[in-house]
């Protein structure tokens, strides 16, 4: 590289999360700096709605409001025009107060006199004191004051969200802009027609948050980040600002969608935007396009990487098979020059375990690349996030924590491993217990026989608070299909084990996967129920099964019963695959059920109800004995007794 090697600055782009930085370009910016590289960082997702939920913000949107005819304001919109002076008094101090820094306004908040309350409090109803009490004593009681008024501060947010979709773009979301444009979509007709029309209110901040971006540093190499769907338009829109007003800045698109869907990129538009695009882990690709830029390699050399050739204008992939970075040398992520102080604590649900995902500025990291069971039926097994697993030893991880407490101040870590083994989360405790090291943590495992009683009083001791982990469908025969080496049992045994151990339990539910019957739906949420009844978990959620084309369902649906159905053509994305699954169940209507079932649940209500009140017709009865996970608790017990 040249003496002063160029400026790269990586940018989270908008919607990503709102509570704390998504973790790629903390890891990329670590990364290049412990290589020599002159490395900043950028989260233009919270910049963003930063910048709408403003005073300067709420005028521009009242401006699009107003000029919308009477006859299409959504109630929305007229609460937020006829109370807009109390929405414009009240938005800067109410991000304050999320963002940590006034949090004696939780006392006004709770008063039910500073917020305006749009639609979205109506939902306030549902826990309503049937005697006209506090509709949320139950969840706060008499001295929850922080957390009931960030719950309030949340619905407002969320009544202001819901004025922008109404107003301004049909497409936004607070977590996903746009997803529709780049989901699995085959063509890239319908973001090119985005890209092409006028911009909204949304796009010019956006524009103006990028041109402040480049002016601010200076770069000569722009690395955007789309870890999903509802990242990709403001990405490709990031990228039309800097073509359009600095065409010299190198461009590279990289994250988990471009890993996911774009493997079989052919679509010349797309470099109309970015220079490049990269496949999988970051790290050697990046070294090697950054080579070429210094002119040290040339193209045919790069490492998993798209460009546009220069003489037929087509895609062209290219892959010198080099080694890719261990991950015992990938570095310590950094935040440096992200804003921590600014990331908004959000309490949209009232579940102690579910909060976790939008409350506390946490630390992204992970314990091992890849996954080291990579056998589930409906992952995407055959890529290299999963596919390549690679670990460091414990004692290197604590080395890292302890870096990045004392980079931020917080010593909250999500750790976002696929699955994060058993043996090195022991090895991991242990150090942290040896060190001393005082950490929260929490992350996703399975909920494998590994994870005895002891092990979970270990992880507790050394700061777990909270584990996620995927039950699926809680059907042993579907559990056995989907090769998830687990079952319904055994994950009662270690979920309850965690509980007893004072940590928090998440559940991963699935509907809808291959030869799922009505009747082994039925079944799959008494098992759940009974779950919750037990105090084996605290929280969960159902996801509708998505066939991708790099799981094993999607590369071989004949062992699981179905019959892909065919996608069409195209030079844009392709992950989800359509299929017919001749047991033919409505898991739609099914759906909507067991989420209202699940959301009760987990509020502490229905659970002694049969679980067919939750569905519409007649069901057959489960087949599940009423007291499944009860009798499977105590047979643990008695064995343990007997080996005492």
């Amino acid at each position: 590289m040249p003496d002063t090697p160029p400026r790269i600055l990586s940018i989270i782009a908008p919607m990503t999360q709102l509570n704390t930085p998504y973790p790629s370009t903390a890891y990329l910016t670590g990364f290049l700096r412990s290589r020599g590289f002159d490395a900043v960082q950028e989260d233009l997702a919270l910049a963003l709605v930063l910048r709408l939920l403003s005073r300067d913000g709420l005028n521009a949107i009242r401006v699009h409001a107003e000029a919308l005819p009477a006859r299409r304001r959504s109630e929305s919109v007229d609460c937020f025009l006829e109370h807009f002076d109390a929405y414009r008094v009240s938005i800067a101090p109410t991000i304050s107060f999320l963002q940590g820094r006034d949090t004696t306004l939780a006392h006004r908040i709770c008063s039910g006199t500073f917020l305006p309350e749009g639609p979205r409090f109506d939902a306030l109803d549902a826990y309503m004191d049937p005697d006209g009490g506090d509709p949320l004593a139950w969840a706060f009681g008499a001295l929850g004051v922080h957390d009931r008024a960030r719950h309030l501060a949340t619905l407002y947010l969320n009544d202001i969200a819901d004025v922008l979709r109404d107003a301004v773009d049909a497409r936004f979301e607070f977590v996903r802009y746009a997803e529709s444009l780049a989901l699995s979509q085959p063509s890239f007709d319908p973001l090119a027609h985005a890209l092409a029309a006028p911009t909204n209110l949304v796009d010019e901040f956006l524009a103006t948050l990028t041109r402040e971006a480049l002016s601010r540093h200076g770069p000569k190499v722009v690395l955007v980040s789309v870890p999903f769907p509802g990242a990709v338009y403001a990405a490709f829109r990031i990228a039309q600002t800097i073509k359009a007003t600095h065409p010299d800045i190198v461009t590279v698109l990289g994250g988990g969608y471009v890993n996911t869907e774009l493997r079989e990129l052919a679509e010349p538009r797309v470099f109309d935007y970015f220079d490049y695009v990269t496949l999988d882990d970051g790290e050697r690709p990046l070294l090697a396009l950054l080579d070429h830029l210094a002119g040290k390699r040339s193209a045919k050399r790069l490492v998993r990487t798209y460009l546009r050739d220069a003489v037929d204008g087509q895609v062209r992939y290219v892959n010198l098979v080099e080694p890719d970075v261990p991950f015992s040398e990938v570095g310590t992520p950094t935040w440096d020059g992200l804003p921590l102080d600014k990331y908004l604590s959000l309490l949209d649900m009232l579940n102690p375990m579910h909060r976790l995902w939008s409350d506390g500025r946490w630390n992204k990291l992970t314990v091992a690349h890849g996954c080291y069971w990579k056998k589930c039926s409906f992952c995407d097994v055959s890529l290299d996030y999963i596919s390549r697993y690679d670990g460091a030893s414990a004692s290197l991880l604590v080395d890292r924590i302890e870096a990045i407490v004392a980079e931020t101040g917080q010593t909250g870590f999500h750790f976002v491993d696929e699955a994060a083994p058993p043996k090195a989360l022991r090895a991991l405790a242990e150090e942290l217990v040896r060190r001393g090291v005082a950490i929260s943590w929490w992350g996703n495992i399975r909920f494998e026989k590994s994870f005895t009683p002891e092990l979970c009083q270990l992880l507790a001791q050394s700061g777990c608070i909270a584990i996620s982990g995927g039950l699926e469908v809680a059907s042993d025969r579907l559990l056995k299909l989907m090769k998830k080496g687990v079952s319904v049992d055994q994950v009662a045994r270690v979920t309850h084990a965690f509980a007893e151990a004072g940590v928090l339990v998440h559940a991963y539910l699935m509907y809808g996967f291959p030869t799922q019957t009505v009747h082994d739906t039925v079944d799959a949420l008494e098992y759940v129920r009974q779950l919750f009844e037990a105090g084996c978990i605290q929280s969960g959620f159902f996801h509708r099964f998505a066939c991708t084309v790099h799981s094993p369902v999607g590369m071989n649906p004949d062992e699981y019963g179905v019959r892909l159905i065919p996608l069409p053509p195209g030079k844009f994305a392709k992950n989800d695959i359509g299929f017919e699954d001749p047991v033919g169940a409505d898991h739609d209507a099914l759906g909507k059920a067991l989420n209202k079932a699940l959301y009760n649940y987990m509020h502490g209500i229905g659970l002694d109800h049969d679980v067919r009140q939750w569905f519409s017709g007649k069901l057959p009865r489960p087949r599940v004995a009423r007291n499944f996970i009860e009798r499977a608790l105590a047979q643990r017990e008695a064995r343990r007794s007997a080996h005492a």
